[in-house]
């Protein structure tokens, strides 16, 4: 997928976001990525941070885990 392709379905899923929190939330995530000199995130996390990601990765190994994006999508 280009990157105009990436940028153009980002920007759809936002669109269709009703949920202010979350839609905050997103801001302050590409905020920071943009902010930061680096681009390297995983440094400006905190050790408890740092755990909850390696956490979240290590259960979406078991495919049990894992949430259609469409059902996803609809709990926001």
């Amino acid at each position: 997928m280009s990157t105009v392709e990436l940028k153009s379905n980002i920007i759809k899923l936002v669109e269709d976001i009703q949920n202010d929190e979350l839609l905050e939330s997103l801001l302050e995530f590409l905020s920071k990525r943009k902010d930061s000199a680096s681009g390297d995130m995983w440094s400006d996390l905190t050790p408890a941070q740092r755990q909850e990601v390696l956490d979240a990765y290590q259960e979406s190994e078991e495919e049990k885990n894992l949430v259609v994006k469409d059902q996803l999508f609809r709990l926001l």
